[in-house]
C-alpha cells in the first residue's frame, strides 16, 4: 500500500524535523493498513495524530508549506529544510527554512508551479537572484542561492526576523522625521551601493523595506531591477509600465525607453512622503488613476498634512517627488548628504532652494530644525511680511497722491 504524494511529503518532512521517528512513521502505516476496509484507506498524517505521534498543530505547521494556489515543493530542497509558511506575493511564496551546512535560518523564496511554465517568469526569477548575488551590503537582503529541484524554481537569501515598513504603516504609525530620515538614509545607502554597480532597483516601496529587531533597514525584492546598461531589456519593456502605482516614478509609467536611478529616488520620496504624512503622495479609485495623478497633478506638500514636519524635511521630500527627473537629486549621494544635515539639524543643501525665505534664512544661521516653525508657519509669516510691506508702499503712493491733489487745489484757487 503505497503513500500519496502528500503522505511522503508529510512523513519525510516529519521526520527529519524530529517531530517522529522512524519507528513510529512504519508503526502509523501497519495500523493504516490493518485499519483499511473495501480498499478505503485513511490518510496516514490523520493516522499519525490518531496514534498522538503527531499533534494537530504539529501537523497543521508541516502542511504549511502550501502556496497561495495549493501547489507545494515536490520535495526538500536539498540542502535545506523548509519550516514554515512566512510570506506571499503575486510571484512567489516565502518560507522560512534551515540551512543544514551551516546550521542557520534562512529565507527561500519559491516560484509557484502555475508560474514555472512561463519562460518569461522563470528568467525574471533567476535574474534576481543573480541581481541580488552581486550587491553586498548591509542594508540589502544577501542573496545566497537560486536554483531548482523537483520542478521547483527557488532563490535562497538571508532571513530577516522583523517587519516591514508597510507592516507598521498598515498598524496606524505615522514615523516621527527622526525615525523616518533614519530609515531613508539606510536605504539610500543601499540604492547607491546599487546604482554605483550598474542595477535600478525600479520597486522601492514600503513593502520591500524590512526592519529587523534593531531597527535596520534591508532593501529587498530585487524582482524588477534591471541593469542600466541592459538595452535589450530597456526595449523589451519599453511602453510598459513596472512598479507598483502608490510609489512608481512618472517616467516609468510613461514606460520610457531610459529609466535611470533617479525613478528610484521618487519611489523612495513617496515612501518617505508615506512614512511622515501617514498618506501616499496621490490617492484614486484606481490605479490608473493614481498614475495619472504621478503624472499631472501638484503635490500637496507633505508640510502640509504633517505640522511637525520642519521646512527642510519638507524641502527634501518634495525634491525627491518632482516630476521631472532632472528637478530631483541627481544622486543618491546628494540625498544622503541633505539627510545628513537634517539628522544633525542643519538645512539641506541641496533641497535648500525649495525652502522659503524667512525659513531658509533662519536655518543657514545655524539654528536647530525642531526649534523652527514648521514649513506652512514659515510660508504665512513671509506672505504677511509681504503683505505688510505692500500695503506700507500703497499708503505711501495714495498720500502722495492725496497731496498733490491738495497743491493743485491751492494753486487754482489763488489766481
Amino acid at each position: 500500500m503505497s503513500d500519496t504524494s502528500e503522505d511522503t511529503q508529510v512523513a519525510r518532512v516529519a521526520v527529519e524535523q524530529r517531530f517522529i521517528t522512524e519507528q513510529e512513521l512504519n508503526t502509523a502505516r501497519e495500523h493504516r493498513r490493518a485499519m483499511s476496509t473495501n480498499g478505503r484507506v485513511r490518510p496516514l498524517s490523520d493516522v499519525l495524530v490518531d496514534l498522538g505521534f503527531l499533534t494537530r498543530t504539529q501537523l497543521t505547521r508541516l502542511q504549511g508549506s502550501s502556496d497561495e494556489s495549493g501547489n507545494r515543493p515536490a520535495q526538500q530542497i536539498p540542502g535545506y529544510q523548509l519550516q514554515r509558511k512566512c510570506g506571499a506575493g503575486a510571484m512567489a511564496v516565502v518560507y522560512r527554512a534551515k540551512q543544514l551546512s551551516l546550521d542557520r535560518t534562512v529565507a527561500i523564496k519559491i516560484l509557484p508551479k502555475r508560474l514555472s511554465q512561463n519562460p518569461e517568469f522563470v528568467q525574471r526569477f533567476y535574474k534576481e537572484g543573480r541581481a541580488a548575488a552581486k550587491l553586498s551590503h548591509n542594508n540589502i537582503v544577501q542573496a545566497i542561492d537560486v536554483g531548482e529541484a523537483g520542478g521547483f524554481h527557488y532563490f535562497v537569501m538571508e532571513f530577516v526576523e522583523g517587519r516591514t515598513v508597510y507592516d507598521e504603516l498598515a498598524g496606524g504609525k505615522i514615523y516621527a522625521e527622526k525615525e523616518a530620515i533614519e530609515i531613508v538614509r539606510q536605504v539610500a545607502d543601499a540604492l547607491a551601493h546599487a546604482h554605483e554597480r550598474g542595477f535600478i532597483h525600479r520597486d522601492v516601496k514600503p513593502k520591500n523595506i524590512m526592519l529587523t529587531n534593531e531597527r535596520v533597514a534591508k532593501l529587498a525584492d530585487m524582482g524588477l531591477a534591471r541593469e542600466a546598461s541592459d538595452v535589450e531589456s530597456a526595449m523589451a519593456e519599453a511602453g510598459r509600465a513596472y512598479g507598483t502605482p502608490y510609489y512608481i516614478s512618472p517616467e516609468q509609467i510613461r514606460g520610457e525607453l531610459h529609466i535611470d536611478h533617479r525613478a528610484d529616488l521618487y519611489s523612495l520620496g513617496a515612501t518617505f512622503y508615506h512614512m511622515v504624512t501617514g498618506k501616499v503622495p496621490f490617492e484614486g479609485p484606481t490605479p490608473t488613476v493614481v498614475m495619472h495623478k504621478h503624472l499631472k497633478e501638484p503635490l500637496v506638500p507633505p508640510d502640509h498634512l504633517s505640522v511637525k514636519l520642519t521646512a527642510g524635511c519638507g524641502a527634501l521630500i518634495e525634491k525627491l517627488l518632482a516630476k521631472k527627473r532632472e528637478d530631483r537629486y541627481s544622486t543618491a549621494a546628494e540625498l544622503l548628504t541633505d539627510l545628513e544635515l537634517l539628522k544633525n539639524d542643519r538645512p539641506p543643501k541641496y533641497a535648500g532652494q525649495n525652502i522659503g525665505g524667512a525659513a531658509f534664512e533662519s536655518l543657514t544661521r545655524g539654528e536647530a530644525l525642531e526649534d523652527q516653525p514648521n514649513a506652512m508657519q514659515a510660508r504665512a509669516a513671509a506672505t504677511a511680511a509681504s503683505n505688510q510691506t505692500l500695503i506700507m508702499v500703497l499708503s505711501i503712493v495714495a498720500g502722495a497722491a492725496i497731496l498733490g491733489c491738495l497743491i493743485l487745489v491751492a494753486v487754482l484757487l489763488s489766481k
